[in-house]
């Protein structure tokens, strides 16, 4: 099983998925932030036509996750996945003729030759979840958009080899920036975003046994910077065996191993 990012911020959020068994394949896309071209472009960057894609998974209605998902679905003809809170937030209007099911809190659904998982995460939206994908032999967590960690979150992303975790901003940073007042609020709240010391400390209680891979997401381009979020993560996993990484809102990144 492999993972890429179309991008990862406030501007857009896509997440690859892709598993292989024998000569046939699966390729998951994890939320759409972009249009229909930008979209193409970007896949064609990770070397993945469209027509690919075996289906979309979304996390939450939030439009840098949700914008381009039914115009991607509708054209490629695609399942999407999501939850009955997120379905009832979402432009229905968009998703006329698109096949759309839902998934619900702790069950596993089958794409292909990948199981997807969705969790309950901590977020202001009508039912947001985040997801953890497995091929049988390895099992990617991610984990972006949640205030806070919960017993429950720990719980899900138990045992990954592979780990997309949102570090969002710093919490000095933000104190200090010319968002306004509720703004700030809303992102540092226990339904808004992780900062580098909330990310931090869920890492640090998550059980990393088979983990090797971390990278970390969602970085607000004003209120961090990818210095800090690896000072933040070195504190917590030193230089081991953890390969680590820092996904960015315009590349993304490339094609990982779980």
């Amino acid at each position: 099983m492999r993972f890429a990012s179309l991008g990862s911020g406030s501007e857009g959020n896509g997440l690859l998925i892709a598993s292989r068994s024998g000569t046939t394949s699966t390729h998951v896309m994890l939320d759409c932030g972009f249009g229909l071209k930008e979209t193409s472009r970007r896949l064609a960057r990770l070397g993945v036509e469209p027509s690919q894609l075996n289906a979309i998974v979304v996390t939450h209605e939030h439009s840098d996750h949700i914008s381009g998902v039914f115009k991607l679905a509708r054209h490629y003809r695609l399942p999407v996945w999501l939850s009955h809170g997120t379905w009832a937030g979402a432009p229905h209007d968009e998703a006329l003729g698109v096949d759309v099911r839902v998934c619900s809190d702790g069950q596993a659904f089958a794409v292909g030759d990948l199981q997807l998982t969705p969790y309950t995460v901590p977020h202001d939206a009508r039912e947001p979840v985040q997801y953890a994908a497995s091929d049988g032999r390895r099992k990617l967590g991610v984990l972006t958009d949640a205030g806070q960690s919960t017993p429950h979150v720990l719980v899900a992303l138990a045992g990954c080899d592979a780990l997309l975790l949102e570090f969002n901003h710093d919490s000095e940073m933000l104190a200090q920036s010319v968002y306004p007042a509720w703004l700030k609020a809303r992102i540092s709240g226990p339904l808004g975003h992780l900062s580098n010391d909330r990310a931090a400390q869920l890492l640090g209680s998550v059980d990393k046994s088979r983990l090797r891979t971390l990278v970390a997401a969602h970085l607000s381009r004003k209120n961090n910077s990818p210095e800090l979020v690896r000072k933040a993560i070195g504190e917590v996993i030193g230089t081991g065996e953890i390969d680590v990484g820092v996904a960015d809102q315009d590349c993304g990144f490339g094609w990982l191993d779980c």
